[in-house]
């Protein structure tokens, strides 16, 4: 259930101890404990390059591995003076205008990626999880999700959707988005993409396929019932069953493997546009709010109803570039299970829940209409990237 810039290298920050107001640095991090630099690589999306936002985000990242960084910012608030100063520029450029600053919305949405993905766990440093329930960070998270939100909602009105007969609305929103007719950006993908721009498209993919039904996992916890186990029951065939080779994201690895790519999780981080990481960061807002729970399911209800006919294409790209079966096993994988999901979604879960809920129930549509948005969003984002790619 995935939601699916330039390539960019890697460079070294120097973090001395004190670092001068707006003045870029050299790239690297420096330790938790103290001030004594360690070489870490960071990259950083050529957007924000050079600019004063490059220079927040390092410091951002030198912030979020701190020990004790709260009590270092009572007792030191000049700490991030810079980087909120930095920050509420980027809220009032990206979100005070209806288009906003692009370099604006990538560094907000960076930020809020940064927090959000502490929610999961990575098998990586331990002391990466020093500051996860840091009040600082949640201040800084519900600033940016805040603005943000609110940004995304100005011009939308939900008050028609509460008026719907909710079965009806969800039945035809489904039968549309299980065979949409193929847009211009589809045809391109399927029938002129360059080995050159399936690369990039697996690089922005990655970001998601790699970490696949991490937020489905979020909402599982709880009492168990009829939708309770068929939820379970579908983030178990993403998790292949407790095998990792039947792993949806090892079917994802095996396709990078074929192409000589890299699969660590977040590898081509900064390849990602903006409008890819608000898709992550939405369901994130989605998950870990249990009010936002069935707007959650209509997201997810469109996810799995509308993955088969977009996979279909990137399917029939890697076939014409002729890569072997491996190359689109995480394609197929998904065309024939999405199709089994989207229809448990709908009948096993979406239906139930309007049962129950009634008089809340638009709300699963209002979840539904949200995620087409945002993937529709998402989708032209990542065919821009394509682009530019294969002609570089």
């Amino acid at each position: 259930m995935p939601r699916l810039g330039n390539l960019l290298a890697g460079c070294v920050i120097f973090w001395p101890q004190k670092i001068p107001p707006r003045t870029a640095v050299h790239p690297n991090s420096f330790s938790k404990n103290s001030l004594n630099p360690i070489r870490l690589d960071i990259k950083l999306n050529t957007l924000l390059s050079n600019t004063d936002y490059q220079i927040s985000e390092e410091e951002f990242i030198r912030l979020i591995r701190l020990n004790d960084l709260d009590q270092r910012i009572d007792k030191t608030p000049a700490l991030v003076e810079d980087f909120e100063e930095e920050l509420d520029s980027a809220l009032s450029e990206a979100y005070e205008n209806q288009e906003g600053s692009v370099k604006a919305h990538l560094f907000l949405q960076r930020i809020l990626y940064r927090i959000n993905r502490l929610k999961l766990f990575w098998y990586d440093d331990l002391e990466n999880y020093v500051n996860e329930n840091s009040p600082f960070l949640f201040s800084i998270h519900n600033r940016i999700e805040t603005a943000w939100q609110g940004w995304e909602n100005k011009d939308v009105n939900i008050e028609p959707l509460k008026n719907l007969e909710v079965e009806s609305a969800l039945r035809r929103r489904v039968k549309e988005d299980l065979d949409p007719q193929s847009s211009g950006d589809a045809l391109f993908l399927r029938n002129e993409i360059t080995e050159t721009g399936y690369r990039r498209l697996l690089a922005i993919a990655s970001l998601d396929a790699l970490v696949e039904a991490s937020q489905l996992s979020r909402v599982l916890g709880g009492a168990s019932n009829e939708v309770h186990a068929m939820l379970t029951r579908i983030f178990l065939e993403e998790y292949g069953g407790g095998k990792l080779d039947r792993k949806h994201s090892s079917f994802f690895s095996v396709m990078l493997k074929e192409l000589g790519m890299q699969t660590r999780p977040e590898a081509y981080f900064d390849l990602v546009p903006w409008n890819v990481l608000a898709n992550i960061n939405h369901s994130f807002l989605l998950c870990e709010r249990k009010r936002n729970f069935l707007r959650y399911v209509g997201s997810l209800l469109y996810t799995e109803v509308s993955v088969p006919a977009v996979f279909r294409n990137y399917r029939d790209a890697s076939r014409r570039l002729g890569l072997g079966q491996a190359g689109a096993g995480y394609w197929d994988l998904h065309i024939k299970e999405d199709e089994r999901h989207g229809q448990w979604m709908l009948e096993d879960v979406a239906l139930p829940l309007v049962e129950q809920y009634g008089s809340s129930a638009w709300e699963i549509v209002w979840g539904y209409d949200q995620q087409r948005f945002f993937s529709a969003r998402a989708g032209k984002a990542i065919v821009r990237s394509v682009r530019q790619a294969e002609n570089v």
